[in-house]
């Protein structure tokens, strides 16, 4: 009879980011902390901003991929508004720049020529050649072949090592494994990319990153037609379960649209940034949940299994019973997945802007990665 042997099941660290523009910067924050602990990651996710602090981290050209992602966050960083501005200030002042100039690492406006801007709105957009978006991300795909090494990143793929068994045995792996995630525009369909099933590039991760109610253009990849995949989920962790389903989860989840405000708001642009908030914060406490039952489940037919295994069958119940037994041997090995352990690091807010996340200005992205930093240091004392 098949007998599941419970010891070998893996278990797997997991990085999980969000999407988020440039509080994206509070996410390079808490990753200096965590690679500050000494703590390595099998897998690292994310989505939108977190897929770009995900391949930075996978694809490091230095052995700190802390440092190479803190260098990253320097280089997008605008040195224009001052810094003696206050935190709502500068905001506004940032996110004006940005929206009018673009980042010249990462983004730039297609009105540099004048019929470009008339054609975002024009109902006459489908008989012009100009595109429907207000920005390129050119910038940001030269910006990241200088900071990613994809070579790295596909290591595993290309040497066989990244197999079906979805192997996390560190001695093998020379990085991470990389999933991120979009949307699929005419399908509405999430879409996985996944480097130990596929060979990822420097396109793979601009997909990720086209949030279309900021202009940012969409990518396209073979027959699909690519947005940002925060639209569908904002925090991919099913998606990385659904990549990996066979081994044990100790999860990091970093959460930038606070999940909680007690002040109701008290205007439209409030309630714009409260909206944005609720639709883009963690929603994966329901994935948590279902974790559980299933966990509990498995323990139950496990402890069935053992009593019948023991009891004296004639022949038909015997046939019966290794039919069952099958089901179960492929339930709870092929997915067995158990989310062990979950440690959620969240942003706070002093101050609400509703654009907060298009201000790059070189403070706000200093005192995003101090921020992200010390909430890290906080949640992981609070665990010793």
């Amino acid at each position: 009879m098949l007998i599941r042997d419970t010891t070998t099941a893996k278990h797997e660290t997991v990085l999980v980011m969000q999407g988020g523009g440039a509080l994206g910067a509070y996410e390079c924050g808490v990753y200096k902390t965590l690679e500050k602990y000494g703590i390595d990651f099998d897998i690292v996710a994310g989505t939108s901003i977190g897929a770009v602090n995900a391949a930075i981290i996978a694809g490091s050209r230095d052995k700190s991929s802390a440092k190479t992602l803190e260098e990253f966050w320097y280089l997008l960083a605008e040195r224009i508004t001052p810094s003696f501005f206050d935190d709502n200030v500068r905001a506004i002042f940032s996110s004006m720049i940005v929206s009018l100039y673009g980042n010249k690492n990462a983004f730039e406006p297609v009105w540099r020529y004048p019929a470009s801007l008339f054609n975002y709105y024009s109902i006459f957009s489908n008989y012009t050649r100009i595109p429907p978006h207000l920005y390129d991300v050119k910038p940001l795909e030269d910006t990241l072949s200088k900071f990613v090494d994809f070579d790295r990143i596909n290591k595993q793929y290309k040497s066989g090592i990244a197999t079906n068994s979805n192997s996390s045995n560190k001695a093998e792996r020379v990085s991470p494994r990389l999933i991120m995630t979009c949307t699929d525009i005419q399908r509405s369909e999430s879409v996985t990319f996944d480097s130990d099933h596929m060979e990822l590039d420097v396109g793979h991760v601009i997909a990720c990153t086209g949030f279309p109610f900021y202009g940012l253009a969409w990518k396209r990849i073979d027959d699909m037609y690519l947005w940002d995949g925060s639209l569908l989920s904002n925090t991919p962790l099913r998606e990385v379960i659904d990549a990996s389903p066979k081994n044990h989860k100790r999860v990091y989840i970093v959460n930038l649209f606070p999940k909680f405000q007690r002040e109701l708001p008290t205007n439209m642009f409030d309630i714009w940034h409260r909206a944005r908030d609720i639709i883009h914060t963690d929603k994966t406490d329901h994935n948590i949940h279902m974790s559980k039952i299933v966990s509990r489940y498995l323990r139950v037919m496990r402890r069935m299994h053992d009593l019948l295994s023991n009891v004296h069958m004639d022949e038909r119940m015997e046939g019966t019973f290794i039919q069952i037994e099958k089901e179960y041997h492929k339930l709870a090995t092929d997915r067995g997945a158990i989310i062990e352990e979950i440690t959620k690091v969240e942003r706070k807010e002093d101050v609400r802007y509703v654009f907060e996340d298009a201000d790059f200005s070189l403070a706000t992205i200093q005192k995003l990665i101090k921020q992200g930093e010390d909430d890290a240091e906080k949640i992981l004392q609070e665990k010793k």
